[in-house]
C-alpha cells in the first residue's frame, strides 16, 4: 500500500510576541497616537488670531474719523506758519513784490512738512494702541490721510486772505503790499499724510509687531518627537 498524498503544509510564522526583539517594531501600527483634533473651524493646528473682522472694521472706521478731524488743526497749523506771499498794485494790475522769493514754495512745503509730522504721529499713536497691521488699518490709514489732507486745505484757504486779489488791491491802494491768498501748488502733497502714515506704521510693525510662533515639525507626526 502507498501512504495517501497530502499537501505539504505552510511554514509556521511566530506570532508578533514570538518573535525576536529585533525583528518587532518599537512603534505598532496600531499604537500609534492619533492626530492633532481638528479646531473648531475644521482645520489641524490652526487658530483665530486677533480681534474679529466686525471689531477691525470698527477700529478702522474710528481711526479714520480721527485723522479726518486731525485735518481741521492741520488747516490752522499751515495757516498760521505758512509764509506769505507778498503782491503790488499799480491800480492796472497786480505783481509779486520779489519776483525771485521763494515764498510760494515755502507755502507748499510747510503743508507737505507739517502732513509728514501728522502722519508719524498717526502711525505711533494706531500702533501703540493696537499693536498689529491689517488691511483695515491700511485702508484707514490711506482714507483718513487724505480726507484730513483735503479739510485742512479747504480750511487754511478759507482762514488765509481773500481770494478776490482783484478787490483786496483796490481796497489797499497803489503801491501797498498785500499777502496773496494760501494756495498749494503742489497738490501731490495731499498724499503726504497718507504716506507717511503708512510707511511708519509698516516700520513699526515689522520691528515691534507680533510674531507668529514657529511650527511644530513634530505636531502632525503619528510617531511624536524622537527620543533624545
Amino acid at each position: 500500500m502507498t501512504a495517501p498524498l497530502t499537501p505539504p503544509q505552510p511554514p509556521h510564522r511566530p506570532s508578533p510576541d514570538q518573535q525576536p526583539p529585533e525583528y518587532q517594531s518599537p512603534h505598532p501600527a496600531w499604537q500609534a497616537s492619533p492626530p492633532a483634533a481638528a479646531g473648531a473651524g475644521g482645520s489641524v493646528g490652526y487658530q483665530e488670531d486677533g480681534p474679529g473682522m466686525k471689531t477691525e472694521l470698527r477700529e478702522a472706521g474710528v481711526i479714520a474719523l480721527a485723522m479726518a478731524l486731525g485735518g481741521l488743526l492741520l488747516g490752522v497749523l499751515w495757516w498760521w506758519l505758512a509764509p506769505e506771499v507778498p503782491l503790488v498794485s499799480d491800480s492796472s494790475a497786480v505783481y509779486l513784490k520779489d519776483t525771485e522769493g521763494e515764498q510760494a514754495i515755502g507755502v507748499d512745503g510747510t503743508f507737505t512738512l507739517l502732513a509728514l509730522g501728522f502722519g508719524l504721529v498717526s502711525a505711533l499713536v494706531v500702533f501703540v494702541l493696537r499693536r498689529r497691521g491689517g488691511i483695515p488699518i491700511v485702508v484707514a490709514l490711506t482714507v483718513g490721510g487724505v480726507v484730513g489732507s483735503l479739510l485742512a486745505w479747504r480750511l487754511g484757504i478759507w482762514l488765509g486772505p481773500t481770494q478776490d486779489v482783484a478787490a483786496h488791491a483796490r481796497e489797499v491802494g497803489r503801491g501797498v503790499t498785500f499777502a496773496a491768498p494760501l494756495e498749494l501748488g503742489a497738490k501731490g502733497a495731499l498724499l503726504a499724510w497718507s504716506l507717511g502714515a503708512l510707511v511708519v506704521h509698516l516700520g513699526l510693525t515689522a520691528l515691534f509687531g507680533p510674531r507668529d510662533p514657529e511650527p511644530d515639525p513634530y505636531a502632525q507626526s503619528p510617531y511624536g518627537a524622537p527620543p533624545a
